[in-house]
């Protein structure tokens, strides 16, 4: 049995409210996914904000431009702390993806701990060397600097205006 945990975390200079209102959006996390992954929400989610027993489905096409259908339920949500979704329907045997965030003096730490096991068997831990782990790097490293541009560019402008 193959099973990997994967592990990111960066600092956002902004508050937790403001981190947790995005976060906590379904609909959000079309703009954190880059481009070529066609993803799109297929669930009706209108705006609202993610709750335990949630499902979201969505499109999306992980390898190869092949469309997939994923399905994950929100198990748990503790507002301004963390939330945790898994796979129901996918690509993968097990996924589990926790979303910590947590208030530190110059702003907020967020933290993504992926636990996962690609399907079948040798094989799939053969692709997960070969491109299943350099994706999801791929995908984090853009989802960073999304949430870079989103809340840290404001404080790197503050910091290069002159005081008058």
């Amino acid at each position: 049995m193959s099973f990997y945990q994967f592990y990111k975390e960066q600092i956002l200079h902004a508050s937790i409210d403001d981190v947790w209102e995005f976060i906590s959006s379904p609909i959000n996390l079309k703009e954190i996914t880059p481009k070529y992954m066609g993803f799109d929400i297929t669930s009706n989610l209108m705006d609202e904000k993610m709750y335990p027993g949630m499902i979201i489905s969505y499109k999306v096409s992980p390898v190869l431009g092949i469309k997939t259908t994923w399905v994950t339920e929100i198990t748990q949500v503790r507002e301004k702390s963390y939330f945790v979704d898994e796979q129901r329907v996918g690509p993968f045997s097990i996924w589990h993806h926790q979303h910590i965030i947590e208030q530190v003096s110059n702003g907020v730490i967020m933290k993504d701990i992926i636990s996962y096991k690609p399907p079948f068997g040798i094989l799939g831990a053969i692709a997960n060397n070969l491109f299943i782990k350099s994706k999801l790097n791929e995908i984090f490293d853009y989802r960073r600097k999304v949430l870079e541009l989103r809340f840290n560019a404001s404080k790197k402008r503050e910091k290069t205006e002159p005081e008058l």
